[in-house]
């Protein structure tokens, strides 16, 4: 095979292009989208890789023997660190305020290059960025690419052996989406920059008021649950609570009044129901309740539980969640999909928590007791499974154990039938 008809092989996370060695070994690049992933797909595939620094302190590059398409080869690895290609205008543009959404929207757009190019050339970024820069080097270069979503012995392996082609129309929506967001971002801060310097000039005069298309109608709720609390008038009330211990089960019972706003009315009633302490349950009416157990977990889902929960905000959530993926603990973080795919084997994935201290007893009992049935939700991304635990961990600490913990707890509610009780109706 000649060094111009390289066959590069595209990963989730992980990029290969070959080129022959003498005895005709096989070379392999492979192009992680942060070091993290790079380290542990490195270690999965090979008895241990040999590091080595390149031209970026937070890139390194591994080395190691290992087979490809059942033949030996060599195989380098390195990262890079978000994109590798951004849209920008291609000049300054100086306009009115009329005309700003038309000169936006139509003016050229350049995409350039960040400086990590340099890594590739010598030795979470889209598929086709790397094919274009690869390509530019070496234009007839095979494609496949790997699709996989838990940095796991068995996945990583199955993923190799079921390349496909890159699917050029993903990255084509991608590139629409940049752009569109590049161009109404700047066009809208740039009308409101003018507008609001305007009616505020002496708060405004030197601020640069920016738009983004998510971040901006966010703020709006911000602002509307604000303003929701601030004209919220507290009142002072007061109930009557009584409770009733037998065997050390407490029952409390509920006044049907609930509450009353006047303290002086509520004391007289109090002072009235103690003269006469005594009650009698003349019946008791009740119905089975059930409770769904939750859909399998995807990204909003978990930035909202976390967030009201554990009190860890949706931006550190998806650092530690993405750190926990990198570390082979979880799968792939960034999901719409509330369904679980038939191939993903429950049993086995339960199966590595039942000695766990904490939830191992639960984990037994959904073995125990038929398997896993899940609850399926109905959104599908076509890309990633709803996120789960991949191993069990048992040396982690601070936010990312309770990260984790919380995955697997929810991984496992999931997956056990629903909880039944009874309602009590009236006594």
């Amino acid at each position: 095979m000649g060094v111009n008809k390289i066959p590069y092989i595209l990963h989730k996370c992980t990029r290969l292009f070959s080129e022959n060695l003498q005895g005709g070994k096989m070379r392999y690049l492979n192009v992680a989208e942060k070091n993290d992933a790079a380290k542990n797909i490195a270690s999965i595939l090979s008895n241990g890789p040999t590091r080595r620094e390149g031209l970026s302190t937070y890139n390194k590059i591994y080395e190691f023997d290992t087979q490809v398409f059942g033949e030996q080869a060599r195989m380098t690895m390195t990262s890079v660190s978000g994109h590798l290609l951004n849209y920008e205008f291609a000049a300054a543009i100086g306009i009115g305020r009329a005309v700003i959404l038309l000169h936006y929207s139509m003016h050229p757009l350049l995409k350039l290059a960040y400086k990590i190019l340099k890594i590739l050339r010598e030795g979470k970024t889209s598929v086709f960025e790397i094919i274009k820069v690869c390509t530019d080097i070496k234009p007839n270069l095979r494609i496949y690419r790997a699709k996989f979503s838990e940095i796991t012995r068995p996945s990583i392996y199955r993923a190799l052996n079921n390349l496909g082609q890159p699917d050029k129309r993903i990255s084509d929506a991608v590139d629409v989406r940049q752009e569109l967001d590049l161009r109404t971002g700047a066009a809208f801060t740039r009308l409101q920059t003018l507008r609001l310097q305007k009616v505020f000039p002496q708060k405004l005069a030197d601020k640069l008021i920016s738009y983004g298309s998510c971040q901006f109608p966010t703020l709006g709720f911000v602002v509307e649950r604000y303003q929701a609390i601030e004209d919220f008038i507290s009142e002072p009330f007061w109930r009557i609570k009584m409770n009733h211990t037998v065997k050390d089960i407490t029952t409390e019972f509920s006044w049907k009044r609930d509450r009353l706003f006047d303290k002086n009315s509520c004391e007289a009633i109090l002072d009235i129901l103690k003269e006469n302490p005594q009650a009698t349950v003349e019946s008791v009416e009740n119905k089975e309740k059930s409770k769904w157990r939750p859909l399998p977990l995807d990204t909003i889902e978990m930035e909202k539980t976390v967030s009201r929960k554990l009190k860890i905000n949706a931006k550190d959530a998806m650092r530690i969640a993405e750190r926990l993926y990198t570390q082979g603990y979880i799968s792939y973080p960034r999901t719409e999909t509330n369904i679980f795919p038939k191939e993903l084997n429950l049993v086995n994935l339960v199966e590595q928590h039942r000695e766990g201290a904490r939830w191992g007893p639960f984990a037994a009992r959904i073995l125990n007791e038929g398997g896993p049935t899940p609850r399926q939700g109905k959104k599908s991304d076509q890309a990633h499974p709803p996120i789960h635990p991949t191993k069990y961990a048992a040396n982690l600490a601070g936010n990312e154990q309770r990260l984790y913990e919380y995955i697997v707890r929810h991984f496992l509610a999931c997956l056990h039938k629903d909880a039944k009780g009874f309602k009590l109706l009236s006594m």
